[in-house]
């Protein structure tokens, strides 16, 4: 199939402005902002609301369409992403084919067209794993490729911050909101709570791939809660429970011991939320620890097909194989401030079984040396996830 630039696919008066909306300063926002503006969602704050957003987003979107057009080592080339500039594209020139909002009755049409660019948007994701999977199959030394990693750190965190505003706004019109709901966020959200829910949905992919799971034991104060965005959380921790799963699961698929349990930790700072997963998978080896940030590394198969069409159809979930959860996961925590931090200790001998009992004979001395005794039987991964609670850190704006 011939490849088409932008230029011979859209108009060139198209093609122009997105270039010159493409070089505009994008304007960002705080968590905060967004939940004291949207405490009073009325007729007027959502005039205002998409006012901005209708300058706003097409900003956002041309950087990005521009970017997609200029991709190295040929990536821009490939069909996965030409199909994805193409949805940026046309997601710009209906943007800028809306008249300008001046009243309740062009709000609401405007949001009804927003809502339509997210949907259009939803597999972004997939697709561009797909793009990245169809080049890396022509290259060795792929994990190399530092130019690739920091477009789609840019890429991604855009669209996670173009989404959080498409989202707010259509969700401040919903009638009948969640308690202590401000359009996509919670100001009383339980970490605990959402923690539990996605070990959960993290557990039954884990069943209907294994035939079993690893349980998952949660520590923290069921009464904290702070103000955050759950669907996001529920994402990372999804992600990082779902990587310990795996990793426990198949370390004792074979074993005679029963499998040790997931630890999630919920510790509320001053500054930050933490919440610490652990597991006891066997660790990953320190010449693997530089990738796994990475967007072209992965330790199991990759699930999508090169003719899966993603522009209809649902992504199916699995355990592993598309190398974004961690990176991804990782760019959500830092839109609002936060950061992903992953440790790691390799090997899990039988060493570690005999120094646990060798303690355990002197009452004394496994006492005082409790913690030892679990960092001796625990070699496995530590992820921890710090979110900021104070809500007042800007959108990184790449």
């Amino acid at each position: 199939m011939a490849v088409k630039k932008a230029s011979e696919m859209f108009s060139k008066s198209l093609i122009e402005d997105v270039h010159r909306w493409g070089c505009m300063k994008q304007t960002g926002v705080s968590l905060r902002y967004m939940m004291e503006f949207g405490s009073t969602p009325t007729e007027r704050n959502l005039l205002i609301s998409a006012q901005f957003l209708h300058k706003e987003l097409p900003i956002r979107i041309a950087r990005r369409a521009i970017e997609l057009e200029t991709l190295p080592y040929g990536l821009s080339e490939k069909p996965a992403v030409l199909k994805v500039r193409d949805w940026y594209v046309e997601s710009f020139r209906d943007m800028r084919a809306f008249p300008e909002i001046k009243d309740t009755a062009d709000e609401k049409e405007f949001t009804q067209m927003i809502k339509a660019v997210k949907v259009r948007h939803n597999n972004v994701v997939p697709m561009m794993a797909l793009g990245v999977n169809q080049l890396k199959k022509g290259m060795k030394l792929y994990e190399k490729l530092d130019e690739i990693h920091q477009f789609l750190d840019r890429f991604y965190l855009s669209r996670i911050g173009i989404r959080m505003l498409i989202g707010q706004h259509v969700e401040l019109h919903n009638p009948n909101p969640p308690l202590h709901t401000v359009g996509y966020i919670h100001t009383k959200m339980s970490p605990m709570e959402v923690a539990r829910n996605a070990s959960e949905d993290a557990r039954s992919i884990c069943f209907r791939e294994y035939g079993s799971a690893p349980e998952i034991n949660i520590y923290g104060d069921p009464s904290f809660t702070f103000p955050y965005v759950p669907t996001h959380l529920h994402l990372m921790v999804y992600e990082l429970v779902k990587n310990s799963l795996r990793a426990v699961q198949e370390r004792f698929v074979d074993s005679d011991r029963v499998a040790p349990p997931i630890r999630i930790i919920v510790a509320d700072g001053i500054e930050d939320v933490t919440i610490k997963v652990s597991d006891e998978g066997g660790g990953i080896p320190r010449s693997g620890l530089p990738k796994i940030f990475t967007y072209l590394y992965s330790t199991a198969r990759n699930p999508l097909e090169e003719d899966v069409d993603l522009g209809t159809a649902d992504v199916p979930l699995t355990m592993a194989g598309y190398g974004y959860g961690l990176p991804i996961s990782r760019l959500y925590a830092r839109y609002f401030g936060g950061d992903l931090q992953i440790i790691s200790m390799e090997g899990y001998g039988e060493s570690n079984a005999y120094s646990i009992s060798y303690l355990r004979s002197y009452p004394f001395i496994f006492e005082i040396n409790f913690d030892v005794c679990l960092l001796l039987t625990r070699a496995g991964t530590d992820a921890y996830l710090h979110l900021s609670r104070l809500g007042d850190s800007q959108e990184p704006l790449p």
